[in-house]
C-alpha cells in the first residue's frame, strides 16, 4: 500500500472558499456499497431512523491566529496551540527563515520571540500578558487552502459548538442547522455529544511511508451520560465526522463499548485497521488527496469505493474540503 494509491485529480475551482447558506443547502452524496444517490444535506433526515444515535463533536474553534511581521519585514502568521506558561506558548508559524531568536511583532506593542524550534512546531514567549484588549487581535485559524476571508465566523463554526480549544472545525458538522437538528430529535434519533479538539496538525501531509507516519496528539472527552447513550442504543450508530470516529475508537474496549474518559489520542486509522466500534454510517466531507482523513474513510469503506465516489463527485461538481459538500457512507 503506497501513499500514491490515495491520490486523485481535483480542479482548483472545486475547493470551496465559503460555506453553503443556509448550512443544510449543501449537496449530500449518499454512498452505499452498491449505489449512490445525490441529495441536499437537509435530506439526511430521511436516512436516519427512530432509535439511531447521532454522534456529534461539540468542539469550538478558538480565535488563535495572530498576523505579524518579523523584524526583517517578512510576514508571519502565528497559530497558538497550547499554553506552556504565563507568556509561553507552543505554536505553528507560517513564514520563511524562522529560527530560534527571531522576534515577531504584532499590533498594539505585542511581540513574541521564538525560543525553541522542533520541526514545524515552535515555542514562543510574548513580551507581555495577553489582555482582553489584545485578544481582539486574534482571528479564527482557517485551513491553508481557504484563501478568501470568511463572510461571517459562523461559516466555520457548527451551530452546536460549545467547548473552545479547537484549531480547526469538525467540518462534517458544519452542515447542520438548529431546525434540522430539532427535526432529527423529533424523529426519535438520540444525539450523543462528545468533544475532540482538533490540532492544526490535521492539515499536515503524510511524509514518507504510511505505516511510519506519526499523528499529532489531540485531547478528547466523552462523558458517562453520552457513553451510555452510545452503548445502550437500540438502533444504528451514525457518526458525524472523522474526529468523532477517532474519539470513539480511542475510547472503546475490545467489545466495542465506549469507556467515558478525558484523555488524549494520536490514533492513526488507515486501511488494514480493525474497528472496535460498530459504526453503521459516517457523515463526512470530501478530503484532501493523500491525507490522513482520506485514509480513515478508506479504512472504513474501502479505498476503491471511496475513490470511485470522489471521481463521481468531481464530475457532479461537488465542492470539496472543509467548507464544501458532504457524503454519508452507509455500511
Amino acid at each position: 500500500m503506497k501513499l500514491s494509491d490515495f491520490d486523485y485529480e481535483l480542479p482548483k475551482e472545486l475547493i470551496a472558499q465559503h460555506a453553503s447558506i443556509p448550512k443544510d443547502s449543501s449537496k449530500l452524496m449518499i454512498v452505499r456499497k452498491d449505489s449512490v444517490e445525490h441529495k441536499k444535506f437537509s435530506d439526511v433526515i430521511n436516512y436516519l431512523e427512530k432509535g439511531d444515535v447521532l454522534v456529534i463533536n461539540e468542539a469550538k474553534v478558538s480565535r488563535a491566529k495572530l498576523r505579524g511581521r518579523k523584524e526583517s519585514g517578512g510576514k508571519a502568521e502565528v497559530i497558538l496551540c497550547k499554553r506552556l506558561g504565563k507568556d509561553l506558548f507552543k505554536c505553528r508559524i507560517k513564514g520563511s527563515r524562522l529560527r530560534e531568536g527571531i522576534i515577531i511583532k504584532f499590533k498594539q506593542g505585542l511581540s513574541s520571540k521564538i525560543v525553541k524550534k522542533n520541526d514545524d512546531v515552535f515555542t514562543i514567549k510574548f513580551n507581555k500578558p495577553i489582555s482582553e484588549n489584545l485578544k481582539r487581535l486574534f482571528e479564527l485559524p482557517l485551513p491553508p487552502y481557504v484563501k478568501e476571508p470568511l463572510k461571517d465566523e459562523s461559516e466555520y463554526q457548527t451551530v452546536y459548538s460549545k467547548k473552545e480549544g479547537s484549531l480547526a472545525a469538525p467540518t462534517a458538522g458544519l452542515h447542520f442547522t438548529d431546525e434540522l437538528l430539532k427535526r432529527i430529535k423529533e424523529k426519535g434519533v438520540k444525539i450523543a455529544k462528545i468533544c475532540l479538539h482538533i490540532d492544526f496538525g490535521t492539515f499536515l501531509p503524510i511524509r514518507g511511508k504510511i505505516k511510519d507516519h506519526k499523528m499529532h496528539e489531540e485531547c478528547f472527552e466523552i462523558s458517562k451520560r453520552n457513553a451510555e447513550i452510545i452503548n445502550n442504543r437500540k438502533g444504528r450508530l451514525i457518526v458525524v465526522g472523522t474526529t468523532c470516529v477517532r474519539a470513539l475508537e480511542s475510547s472503546a474496549d475490545e467489545k466495542g463499548n465506549i469507556i467515558p474518559q478525558k484523555s488524549k489520542t494520536s490514533l492513526f486509522i488507515y486501511p488494514g485497521y480493525r474497528f472496535k466500534t460498530r459504526i453503521d454510517a459516517i457523515i463526512t466531507n470530501f478530503h484532501l488527496p493523500k491525507s490522513t482523513l482520506l485514509l480513515l474513510v478508506s479504512a472504513y469503506f474501502g479505498r476503491e469505493r471511496i475513490l470511485e465516489a470522489y471521481k463521481l463527485a468531481v464530475e457532479k461538481k461537488y465542492r470539496f474540503y472543509s467548507l464544501g459538500d458532504a457524503m454519508i457512507l452507509i455500511s
